[in-house]
């Protein structure tokens, strides 16, 4: 019942589909970063068994990206890049890094913003204290329970799978030759996934409050809404349960470096709108200092404002988009295109894979003649990039 009302409540939120009342240049963001949830674990990016009917509707009044990206597999290291704009290597590789000097709460708070931060479940409480025609504020609200051993979730949200065999996700029994972390989960698959699903489903109900929070305040036509995850994890896929570290060497599969990126922002961003275009979370600082009207820091940064393409509005026609996307974690990079994927150990070893005929990733191409050109092609870029942002 309760998933059913605010499924209801969202639904009478995304009509119309443009506000009537133009919301104020500098809006409030409300930023919700998770970590360990993966693209393809909500029903807006296809699943059909884990149940996300509030973030569902969530992409329904915005824009969804169906190519984000994380430029690190590590939950730690990418909230870093995602709230400095800085590269893992910049970040100097830590497992948990100092986010502080020239932090996103810093950047927007020089530039005028109220900054706070909270659990998904208690932003609520911060919300309440924010005024329609006041300070902009920035929030950052997260969600900690997608991390083994998932306790805490309530019994309504457990059973919603009781019964619930996740046919779809193409789990392996298993654990890879490599699995370095998370080993135990897949002695029992169904039942840690279905922990797993409670827990997504417990985020969604959050968000659904969050918004519906909002609206009770009338801050949802001024302001920005942002559902991204840092990484995402693997679940029994290729014999794997975690992120990028439940391997030695670290895994890039797409899996845990694909992640969703929603945007919802009445009047300016288009609703039901999805972008095709390759992005990372290195751009989510340039981001949303275009939409705040706040000046980047100096210092060497490798991202690019999609505001554009989250509003709707076409590029320069002589600045178009890139084309790939770049990741480090450890001694592992990536090269990600719409249709190959580079990936290099320091050992030398390297992986690529077509992905158009192999979206799953098991059929490694690396030394096949025929994708050379693809290879080389892929190197490059990647080594110019690391050349580049490595400091």
């Amino acid at each position: 019942m309760l998933v059913s009302r605010r499924h209801f409540f969202f639904g009478s939120l995304a009509l119309p589909a443009m506000a009537a009342t133009k919301p104020p240049v500098r809006p409030n963001v409300v930023l919700i970063l998770v970590d360990g949830l993966p693209d393809w674990a909500l029903g807006s990016y296809g699943n059909k068994e884990v149940l996300t009917p509030n973030l569902d509707r969530l992409a329904q009044m915005g824009t969804r990206f169906s190519n984000h990206f994380a430029c690190s597999p590590a939950a730690a290291l990418s909230r870093a890049t995602i709230l400095t704009g800085r590269t893992p290597m910049q970040l100097g590789d830590a497992a948990n890094p100092t986010v502080g000097a020239g932090s996103l709460d810093q950047i927007l708070g020089g530039a005028g913003y109220s900054v706070h931060g909270s659990a998904v479940g208690a932003a609520g409480a911060i919300v309440d204290q924010q005024a329609p025609a006041g300070k902009p504020f920035f929030l950052t609200a997260t969600f900690p329970g997608l991390q083994p051993p998932y306790e805490g979730v309530a019994q309504k949200f457990q059973d919603l799978y009781a019964k619930t065999r996740f046919e779809t996700l193409d789990s392996q029994p298993a654990a890879a030759a490599n699995a370095r972390a998370g080993k135990e989960m897949l002695a029992d698959t169904v039942g840690n996934l279905r922990k797993y699903a409670a827990a997504v489903s417990a985020l969604d109900a959050d968000v659904g409050a969050l918004v519906q929070k909002l609206s009770e305040r009338r801050l949802l036509d001024h302001t920005l809404i942002v559902f991204t995850s840092s990484c995402g994890a693997l679940l029994g896929r290729h014999g794997l349960w975690g992120a990028g570290d439940a391997s030695e060497p670290a895994n890039m599969f797409d899996e845990v470096v694909g992640t969703p990126l929603i945007w919802a922002w009445s009047g300016r961003v288009p609703a039901q709108g999805v972008r095709p275009e390759m992005v990372s979370t290195y751009d989510f600082v340039p981001s949303v200092c275009e939409l705040a009207g706040a000046a980047m820091p100096s210092g060497n940064y490798c991202g690019r404002s999609y505001v554009l393409l989250a509003t709707g509005k076409p590029l320069p026609k002589k600045q178009p988009w890139r084309k790939t996307v770049f990741g480090h974690y450890q001694a592992t990079d990536m090269a990600r295109s719409e249709r190959y994927k580079l990936v290099m150990h320091r050992a030398g070893k390297g992986e690529l894979y077509d992905l158009r005929e192999d979206p799953g990733e098991k059929v490694n191409q690396y030394d096949n003649q025929q994708f050379l050109t693809v290879r080389n092609s892929l190197a490059d870029g990647l080594a110019a990039w690391k050349q580049h942002y490595s400091s």
